[in-house]
């Protein structure tokens, strides 16, 4: 008989991960060497412009650059957990996945209209957009995994 490895059975979901985290970092290279702040920054000024409560921050390119290569560094670190199955990973795993899913959207989104907002256009593709399919394929395979995994992840525990 065959035995499976770890991260295919049980309540792991480490594979799918680290392939999104990998996504995630490529699309970072994507952004930074296509010009995505020159988007996002004037974006989030038209925003805040229309509705003064608007929440996203607008970035220098090395404060930005310095987060995001963290944030993916700390994804990185995460997925023994992940592969493991944590439960506490679970809720993060998701958010992971629906972020990037989101993240994906936004960038074909904006590639198909040519602008973020009418004021912010940009000539097509849109910065980022290169990478957004493996960003939505990594978000998809996570939350099939996290949906697969459910049952065995919360399942008590049989006394002998």
């Amino acid at each position: 008989m065959e035995q499976q490895r770890p991260h295919a059975v049980g309540s792991g979901f480490g594979l799918p991960w680290f392939a999104l985290t990998v996504a995630f970092a490529l699309h970072v290279f994507d952004e930074a060497t296509t010009g995505f702040l020159a988007v996002y920054n004037p974006t989030v000024i038209a925003m805040r412009a229309r509705w003064g409560w608007f929440p996203m921050p607008t970035f220098e390119f090395r404060e930005w650059l310095v987060g995001l290569i963290f944030g993916v560094a700390v994804c990185f670190a995460l997925t023994p957990f992940a592969s493991r199955g944590a439960r506490w990973m679970r809720p993060l795993a998701w958010f992971y996945a629906v972020v990037q899913l989101s993240n994906a959207m936004g960038h074909t989104i904006g590639t198909i209209l040519g602008h973020t907002v009418a004021s912010v256009t940009f000539p097509r593709p849109a910065p980022g957009f290169y990478s957004s399919p493996f960003l939505f394929i990594g978000s998809i395979w996570l939350m099939v995994r996290l949906r697969k995994t459910a049952a065995s992840a919360f399942r008590l525990p049989v006394s002998a």
